[in-house]
């Protein structure tokens, strides 16, 4: 599918739901949300945060609400998209335009405008910051002091990613010849995925 370079490409490319959207289109844009595309799809954002987006899909067409789990729903008409997985997003969906309750749209819209103004959102979740040191890197750094002062200099999230290679090998001799590899990447206090974020 090609790319979309404006919301009213998006509308044309869904035509079996144009006047749909194009009607809740204007419901969103008589707030104070700006209209902007992202993911190619219409989404509306207050001071940069994405709040709702639009999306149309071969059998329903829909608003999303990026933090919907904030919003009251009295009257029952969000989903989530995908359960246990979605912890925020939310979904108003549609089948046809007669679907649409239009005061309904507005006043779900408008709460979402005010959760974001006090921000109501969910963080990403960021992983504790203790890392678990595998029995063979401890062995390691009682035997070389030198690795465990550079390890110890590490950021958490590099020290992590050390600790998780050596934990996820199988075999004793696959955690050994791994050891054994990152050994001098540690004493230069470079991460175990650094190469690759500097590509």
């Amino acid at each position: 599918m090609k790319k979309v370079t404006s919301v009213e490409e998006y509308v044309e490319n869904n035509s079996h739901f144009g006047e749909a959207l194009t009607l809740l289109r204007d419901i969103i844009t008589k707030t104070e949300l700006e209209e902007t595309l992202k993911w190619s799809a219409p989404v509306y954002v207050l001071n940069g945060k994405n709040v709702v987006g639009l999306g149309a899909f071969k059998n329903h067409f829909g608003i999303w609400f990026f933090n919907g789990v904030f919003l009251k729903d009295e009257k029952n008409l969000l989903v989530n998209a995908q359960e246990g997985k979605t912890k925020a997003l939310r979904q108003m969906r549609f089948e046809s335009i007669e679907d649409i309750d239009q005061a309904a749209v507005l006043a779900y819209v408008k709460e979402a405008i005010e959760n974001q103004k006090l921000g109501k959102e969910i963080k990403p979740e960021r992983k504790g910051k203790n890392v678990t040191i595998p029995n063979e890197l401890k062995i390691l750094f009682k035997s070389q002091p030198g690795v465990h002062k550079s390890f110890k200099a590490l950021t958490p999230g590099k020290q992590r990613e050390y600790c998780e290679h050596i934990e996820s090998a199988k075999r004793e001799a696959t955690k050994l010849s791994r050891i054994e590899k990152i050994t001098p990447m540690i004493l230069q206090g470079v991460g175990l995925h650094d190469k690759y974020k500097n590509c």
